[in-house]
């Protein structure tokens, strides 16, 4: 991955979590990694711990950025989530995997599409 793309990824992410804070969730962990893998953003919502992966494109010719989120990587994230859980020995009522596709416009403002329950 370049540093470019690094930056990118880095930039949509930080879109992401104020998008998160701004539609009432608490967020509680970014970018935790592991030996497997890495989870983008853990955030409360109300009673429901949301897993949320977040996807950024500068545009949609590779596809929109939640086509990015393959069953492959949903199957991924859920043993994180699991792993997550177990060390932290966080309890929820519910748990929940979201997708937040962050698309970087020419000019203005990231637009932020938060996907919730997607898988």
């Amino acid at each position: 991955m370049t540093k470019r793309n690094q930056a990118v990824g880095a930039y949509g992410e930080r879109c992401a979590t104020r998008h998160l804070i701004g539609a009432g969730l608490r967020p509680v962990a970014r970018n935790w990694r592991c030996p497997d893998g890495e989870i983008d953003i853990i955030a409360w919502d109300g009673p429901v711990l949301a897993f949320c992966e977040v996807k950024t494109r500068r545009g949609d010719s590779f596809g929109t950025p939640a086509e990015a989120v393959v069953p492959a990587k949903a199957r991924r994230l859920r043993g994180l989530a699991a792993r997550w859980l177990a060390e932290t020995g966080t309890t929820a009522e519910e748990v929940r995997f979201d997708v937040l596709s962050v698309r970087l416009p020419d000019a203005g403002p990231a637009q932020v599409d938060h996907l919730k329950g997607v898988f």
